[in-house]
Order: C-alpha cells, then structure tokens, then sequence
C-alpha cells in the first residue's frame, strides 16, 4: 500500500530513533561546496569520500574523491576528478564501480539535462567510462546478486512515471548496461502521484533480500522541496518491496546553510554503514550545500523490519 510524505512522517516521528549526527568537514577544497557524499568505501588501503564540489550559484559540479586522514577530509589530488553531480559506488564481480550525473544543456527547453555515468575499474584512479544511461534519467544503481546477476535499480520519469518512480531489472553482465534495458524496468508504483523518490544505494542482505536505501520528496504549496532519507527491503526472487519507512530528516541534523531557500528541508542519502548493535551511520547531503551523517537504527536489521512486517 502506498503511503503519502505526510503518512510515512508521522510514523517516523512516533518511532524516531536518532543516536548521534554530526557535520562533515572537507579540505583542500577553497570557496567549493560539498555536499550529496557517498558513504565511505577502501581503496588500496585508505578510506575515501566521494563528494559533489561546486560554487555555490552554480549546477556544473566536480566528484572529488576525499582521503581520511587524522580524523578528517582531504581532497585526494592523485584521483582524477569527474564531471558529474551526486556520485555512488559499488561492486560488481570485482570491479569498482562509480558513477554520477552528467548535466548538459537541454536541447528543446530552457535549463539542464541529465544523464548518468557508469565508470569501471579496479581503482579510484583506474577507472574508465563503459555505460550511460538514459537522457532525463538519475538515480540508476547497481548490486551484485549471491547468483552473479546484477540487480538495477532505476527511476523515470514522465507518462506513466509522474514525477519520479522506482523500476527494476536484472542482467547478467555490465555488458548489459545500456538505456534500452534500463528503460525496460518494471515500476514498482511506490510513490503517490505529486510525490517522487529514487534508490542511492544497495545492500545485499543475510537472506538474498535487498536492503535499500533512498529518498522519497515532495513539493509544498509555497513550492520548496522537502526530501527525506528512505528504507526499504526488496526480494529480487519475486520482485516485491516491504513497506517504506522514512529513517532520516534534515532536522536530525545539525543546523547549516543552504543553496537556495526552497532546498532548506531536503537531505539526500549517500550511503549506510551497517554497524554492531542493529545501528547505521547514514551518510547525506545537507540542504544542497554541506554533508554530515547520523547514527540511526539499521533500517536493514531484523528488528527493523519486523516493524515494518
């Protein structure tokens, strides 16, 4: 059963359960914004972020991968930069994968077009271009299945899409990544009709479900947007979602700037990482122009879900 914004918030506000959030700080990175981070992932040994860096009047953006070091952030000089807005991660049959958004200049209409970006390789600094997806589509993930399928989540938009909805396919191969089979996913229709949502990241769980994470947003009647981060467990066997739960609001998180006055109450989820004790950091974009991340209960954990059941 769909469930509205305004549904799911309420639940959410009856069952909050926030440990501890704070702010992240990123060097080496002068007069830039960062914001719309993935979560951590290990290269070679060390520990990076990949972050979206652009002015802030600005929607041309940079994905800069940061080192921890010492405790915090550092722009990483030796990893090449990619022209794209809100990078992912993940891997598949032994390959990193990253990948973002491509904006470029609308051919028929005033403003951006967007796209999406696949890059492969063993390494942050070895990775080459292999897959675009379709024009005006963001939001396309990738998980490795136990079988070796490759799982893809997607999400169009338009007739009978509406604003912005999940599908899902399955390939067996990279190879297989193109917009043709990325525009033949089946629509999950979780979203009600002025509301729209997409997938950040993957997880594969214990039992071959899916564990994913994502953002569910809406318009108010002034017209600023309101985005929230969002859970749930998908089977890939039958290709059903478990209920949604909103799990993160910009509110659970420290005060800070903003791009512009309409994208005050938006957070856009970058990443999980599941940890002891049926907890998770979350990592997210602030408001269009800082990241932090919040100590959550695992949205992905058995007692988690036996909520949602």
């Amino acid at each position: 059963m769909r469930q509205s914004c305004a549904e799911l918030l309420e639940t959410y506000t009856q069952q909050r359960e926030i440990h501890q959030s704070e702010k992240l700080v990123f060097k080496g990175i002068s007069g830039l914004d960062v914001y719309n981070i993935t979560a951590p992932l290990w290269d070679q040994g060390e520990e990076f972020i990949l972050g979206r860096v652009e002015p802030r009047a600005s929607e041309y953006s940079q994905v800069v991968a940061f080192r921890k070091r010492d405790g915090h952030w550092y722009a990483a000089e030796d990893v090449p930069v990619l022209n794209l807005q809100d990078p992912f991660w993940s891997r598949i049959h032994g390959e990193l994968i990253v990948g973002g958004v491509e904006v470029f200049p609308h051919p028929t209409r005033p403003g951006l077009g967007w796209r999406t970006k696949f890059y492969r390789g063993k390494t942050l600094r070895e990775l080459e271009h292999f897959a675009t997806g379709p024009d005006m589509m963001k939001d396309i993930r990738l998980a490795q299945l136990p079988s070796g399928a490759i799982a893809v989540f997607t999400r169009p938009q338009g007739d009978p899409e509406g604003l912005g909805t999940i599908g899902y396919t399955q390939i067996l191969s990279l190879d297989q990544l193109h917009p043709a089979t990325i525009n033949g996913a089946d629509l999950l229709e979780q979203f009600m009709p002025d509301e729209w949502g997409g997938v950040n990241e993957v997880h594969v769980l214990a039992d071959g479900c899916l564990g994913v994470l994502g953002h569910i947003a809406r318009f108010d009647e002034a017209g600023d947007r309101h985005y929230y981060a969002m859970a749930f467990t998908f089977d890939p066997l039958t290709r059903k979602p478990e209920a949604m739960r909103i799990i993160a609001t910009r509110t659970d998180f420290p005060a800070g700037e903003s791009k512009r006055p309409d994208l005050q109450n938006v957070i856009f989820s970058g990443g999980l990482v599941r940890i002891a004790g049926d907890r998770a950091w979350l990592y997210a974009g602030l408001s269009d122009a800082e990241a932090g991340r919040v100590l959550i209960a695992d949205p992905f954990s058995a007692r988690f879900r036996n909520k949602v059941r």
